[in-house]
């Protein structure tokens, strides 16, 4: 017995100090690096898809111009266009919130835009905001007014004649009681905030009306509500309808005639034709509801029908609308339009064939009663002949993706994912056509909500998708045929819990090999014809009405709604160790992380409590390193219980301890996934809330990365082949950093003497297309990877010039109010002299033969240069004049392996930079045809580069030859002589000036109208240069058209010197004849 009491003893005591050394690690975390490694080269690029866009929460338009309008984006900011949406720009990538409300013009300075951080809506998945941002310029920069607690705005007013007035409809926190919810209001411009409506607990501001008669009357709806991981309560006590007639100073409750029972979500509208009738669209217990009629401006209601949004659920629609163009005509936001033209006693749905749902935010034009813009889940539609036709936005970028997967296609890969709303899609990462990446490459995989989908790494063509709550498909890319292949509960199972985003996992050490998560882990190895189940529950197991929500549990009579949210109590991530098979992690959404070491016979449970976490802190990923059996990662949130803390986990020993690595990660940024590279075990990525993190160290210290707005991430993978991060943003679509592959040595280059040149990836060697046809300023087209073999280097050392170097330290002094000193006359002289610093990269060929230099401005930190693989056009120079034009690019090199080395010119003085670096140009293609060889090729390049030079020298001395002669016809007219004596040889040596001229060029009166020419040199010039523009290379025609060129050529050569002897000696005629001397020379 004592022994037994010693070992319970230590268990505990062991337990404890566990608990507290994962307490102590976050609270005191790791010395951190303080100096960044500059990363600022390596930028994502957006690549689309914008053919799905994504949800819209509000739409304003300019109450001046109906070709303007703002919109507020759900989770991609706001957005204007000043041409009804040919062209659109992002407006708010740059500010602390990307998730938006609604957004407000003030009717009398319609340059002052209001806009309300924080989705309006219930859903699971929303983004939370930072109060609410006033811009005076149209948009162009902004400035948060405050309410930094509100989290969830939904409606401003601005004072129709008082801009200093304005009311705000904050629902608050969803996730949590407190902070600042119900109705403000401000009386200076926004610098100060009064509630004046809701409490301090649950009760925020939904909707706000303000009598366009007199704006002293205003109407608003409170709303309690409470989202938590389990389960969602749409309304309470504190729900009611209010009215105001002192400006929203005091406020009365107008309920005569609405239920008593707890009211959930309400939409409010307010009849432009007569004020006095209000409309109250309001949801009822457990998703019921109704729509009621007040004709004395609130002071009574009539029920007026039992119409209420349902789909996803009342909270995420619900927005009542009156028509400007008719009395009584209504518009209730839902997953398709109710519309009613008897003030809500019938609903009829809305026609919207070729639309689609879930709609959210109506606009009208004041001038047109056909006309309707709606705000969906898929962005933005118009009708011109009310409802009857739908004309969609395909140029907006909004689309939210849940996660993200790629595959191994070439020339290009695909990337594949899920979208909130808009199914599943999959296109290329890059394209071989000049323009970029277009609605056209992509498609959709599969329909519904779509969620995470995996790639087959032995069938570029087979791929795995799935609908919300585990609704998985094998895809076949070739047919398009949708397998349905979810695992299926036995008789006696209990329901088959799947989240609302089922994790997919394909085994790393066999691809038939897949795993797939409910409540208990599935296994297929037969790419998921059958299934076999490999644990028990791995989670709680609870009744979710059971559990507390609005801080304690709650009667069934209530605006409960389950229906559309994630089941709980379900598996929400899966990983396999890829260097132990059957090493497997499985983390949930209530708290537990289990690892098994036996592919699932048996499992041991980690509660997060164990990290010094909340006790049901949700596991967004869990990730097996890829280099060491014991080692894992793990990502969780607590932000379902208000708290947007970041978390990171690493266990070094399979789970029985872990550390935390969120480190310097800024507070209030989820952390989502994490991807490590699969060479430099120190370098990851992090998905987060606010942007893509990337450490160079092992987590000591976090680094943000350029090239994306300021929003959520909430997967991100690695492409091994190409060494691309492809990361899904949730409401602007993928990103891709193309080759990220000298970040695993970067630190060394940032340590170097002098700095370090990378050797690049292989570059695809091809000829870009264009096949896009006729578009418009509305073809919505992401950018392509920059073309050729592109280079990352690194400088240390400071490469600035005097000029720069004084202006640094006169704007220190400046800011400081210091006096600025003179420098100089003479040191002014030098820095207007002075030449920047250079970069040089000099491409040379397999035989070490320079090829190429490519030159740049030198600045200290990471960049990037692109060779277009081609040569130096070998164009002869001319000082005066800078080539352009097609005639100015130089052939492409052919394929092979070349070298590269990195130099920095300073006042003629080379600095070579680290070492040389080797490369390959590769062909993407093997076209139908074969051309002539490489050798032939290299041949026909040396021979045309020869030609063009004689043809350059040729033109510029018949140039020369030109202006020289118009200094004759001056000089004729002032010799010491009578001009009868010299005016006609002159005439004799233009025209066969002119005649040499029609040889190389053709004739001019001929191209003035259009007529064609006879061949001259430069039409059989300009088709032997269109043998060096495709990879199939020169034919025999275009080495024929060279040839004639060059006979040509030849014929000319000794006509035109003679030409230029007739001229010199006629000069001399005139010099002696006592003409002024011509300067220049021939």
């Amino acid at each position: 017995m004592k022994n037994t009491w010693y070992f319970m003893l230590s268990l505990v005591l062991a337990f404890g100090l566990h608990i507290q050394d994962a307490q102590a690690q976050r609270k005191k975390k790791a010395a951190v690096p303080t100096k960044d490694v500059n990363i600022n080269a390596f930028k994502f690029r957006n690549v689309g898809p914008a053919f799905l866009s994504g949800r819209i929460a509000d739409i304003a338009i300019h109450p001046d111009n109906d070709n303007h309008w703002y919109v507020a984006v759900g989770s991609a900011g706001v957005w204007k266009t000043e041409n009804a949406g040919t062209t659109w720009m992002p407006l708010f990538d740059n500010q602390k919130s990307y998730s938006t409300g609604c957004v407000s013009i003030d009717p009398s300075h319609p340059s002052t835009i209001w806009v309300g951080s924080g989705e309006n809506v219930g859903g699971r998945h929303v983004g939370y905001g930072d109060g609410i941002y006033r811009s005076d310029d149209d948009g162009k920069t902004w400035k948060n007014m405050g309410l930094n607690k509100s989290e969830h705005i939904s409606k401003i007013i601005v004072h129709p004649d008082n801009s200093n007035t304005i009311w705000v409809a904050a629902q608050g926190p969803l996730w949590s009681k407190g902070g600042e919810r119900g109705v403000y209001k401000s009386t200076d411009g926004g610098n100060n905030w009064k509630q004046v409506l809701g409490n301090n607990e649950w009760t925020g501001a939904t909707d706000l009306l303000i009598d366009p008669r007199n704006p002293q009357v205003l109407y608003a709806a409170t709303w309690d509500r409470h989202r938590t991981v389990a389960a969602y309560m749409g309304g309470g006590p504190g729900t009611a309808i209010y009215k105001s007639t002192d400006g929203g100073e005091n406020w009365t409750k107008i309920h005569n005639g609405l239920p008593r029972s707890n009211m959930g979500k309400i939409g409010l509208a307010i009849s432009p034709q007569n004020p006095d009738v209000i409309y109250a669209a309001i949801e009822l217990d457990r998703t019921k509801g109704g729509v009621f009629r007040s004709s004395n401006a609130g002071g009574s209601w009539t029920k007026m029908s039992n119409t209420v949004s349902g789909g996803t659920g009342p909270h995420y629609y619900q927005e009542l609308y009156a028509s400007p163009h008719k009395f009584d005509r209504l518009y209730l936001m839902n997953v398709r339009v109710l519309t009613s033209e008897d003030g809500g006693k019938t609903f009829t749905q809305l026609k919207e064939r070729q639309k689609h749902s879930d709609n959210h935010a109506i606009a009208f034009k004041k001038d047109d009663p056909n006309y309707l813009m709606i705000g969906t889940d898929a962005g933005i539609y118009e009708s011109f002949d009310l409802a009857e036709n739908w004309k969609y936005h395909k140029n907006l970028p909004l689309t939210q993706f849940y996660k993200v997967a790629v595959n191994n296609a070439k020339p290009f890969y695909h990337i594949f994912g899920g979208t909130q709303d808009n199914g599943s899609a999959g296109g290329p990462s890059a394209t071989d056509e000049r323009e970029g990446i277009s609605n056209k490459h992509w498609y959709k995989t599969l329909g519904a909500d779509g969620h995470q989908s995996a790639t087959d790494p032995e069938y570029n063509n087979i791929i795995y998708a799935e609908t919300q709550q585990g609704g998985l498909h094998r895809v076949d890319l070739v047919t398009g045929e949708q397998v349905y292949v979810q695992p299926q509960a036995q008789k006696g199972d209990p329901h088959e819990r799947f989240n609302w985003d089922a994790p997919i996992l394909v085994s790393p050490h066999k691809a038939s090999t897949i795993y797939f998560a409910s409540y208990r882990v599935w296994k297929s190895e037969n790419r998921g014809d059958s299934w076999t189940p490999i644990s028990g529950d791995l989670t709680r197991n609870e009744n979710r009405i059971e559990l507390p929500i609005m801080g304690r549990q709650q009667s069934w009579d209530n605006a409960w709604d389950v229906g559309a949210m994630s089941n709980y109590n379900t598996i929400t991530s899966l990983s396999e160790s890829p260097v132990q098979k059957g090493l497997l992690y499985a983390g949930t959404d209530d708290g537990f992380v289990h690892v098994s070491e036996n592919d699932g016979e048996s499992w041991t449970r980690i509660p997060v409590s164990q990290f010094g976490l909340p006790g049901r802190s949700f596991v967004n990923d869990i990730r097996a390193d890829l280099h060491d059996a014991n080692t894992v990662y793990v990502a969780l949130d607590n932000h379902k219980e208000g708290d947007y803390r970041p978390f990171l986990y690493k266990s070094t020993d399979k789970g029985k301890t872990w550390n935390s690595m969120s480190s310097n990660i800024p507070e209030n940024t989820l952390i989502w996934r994490i991807v490590q590279d699969h060479v430099n075990p120190e370098l990851l990525f992090l998905a987060t809330e606010f942007g893509i993190y990337v450490t160079l160290n092992g987590g000591q210290k976090w680094q943000k990365m350029k090239g994306t707005p300021n929003m959520s991430f909430r997967d991100i993978t690695i492409q091994r082949e190409e060494n691309d991060v492809v990361a899904a943003s949730f409401g602007r679509g993928f990103y891709v950093l193309d080759d990220y592959s000298p970040l695993r040595n970067i630190n060394k280059a940032a340590e170097a003497d002098k700095g370090m040149l990378f050797a690049p990836r292989t570059a695809k060697w091809y000829v870009p297309r264009s096949n896009l046809g006729n578009t418009g300023a509305d073809y919505y087209i992401a950018e392509n990877p920059e073309y050729g073999a592109v280079f990352s280097y690194y400088l240390n050392g400071d490469y600035s010039t005097a000029k720069q170097a004084r202006k640094k330290r006169e704007g220190a002094l400046n800011k400081g109010n210091k006096d600025v000193p003179f420098p100089g006359y003479d040191e002014l002289d030098k820095e207007n002299s002075e030449k920047p610093a250079m970069v040089y990269l000099t491409i040379k060929d397999r035989e070490g033969h320079i090829i190429k230099h490519l030159k740049t401005p030198a600045r200290k930190g990471s960049h990037r240069i692109a060779w277009n693989m081609r040569h130096d056009s070998g164009t002869p120079i001319n000082p005066n004049s800078s080539s352009r034009g097609w005639f100015s690019r130089g052939p492409m090199v052919i394929p092979g392996t070349y070298t590269a080395s990195l130099s920095v010119e300073k006042d003629g003085e080379f600095t070579a930079i680290g070492e040389e670096v080797s490369f390959d140009l590769e062909p993407i293609y093997e076209g139908t045809l074969k051309g002539i060889s490489y050798e032939d090729y290299e041949s026909y390049r040396k021979d045309f580069t020869e030609l063009r030079t004689a043809i350059e020298i040729l033109s510029h001395k018949a140039e020369k030859v030109e202006t020289y002669m118009k200094g004759l016809y001056k000089a004729v007219d002032q010799t010491l002589q009578m001009p009868s004596a010299f005016k006609a040889e002159l005439v004799s040596l233009e025209n066969k000036l002119s005649s040499l001229s029609k040889q190389i060029e053709g004739s001019a009166s001929r191209d003035e109208i259009g007529e064609r020419n006879p061949p001259s040199i430069s039409s059989h010039f300009s088709v032997a240069f269109r043998g060096l523009s495709t990879t199939y290379g020169p034919t025999k025609n275009h080495t024929n058209s060279m040839n004639l060129a060059k006979e040509m050529l030849a014929e000319i050569q000794p006509e035109l010197e003679s030409l230029i002897q007739e001229v010199q000696a006629y000069a001399k005629k005139l010099e002696d004849a006592g003409a002024p001397v011509i300067l220049g020379s021939l």
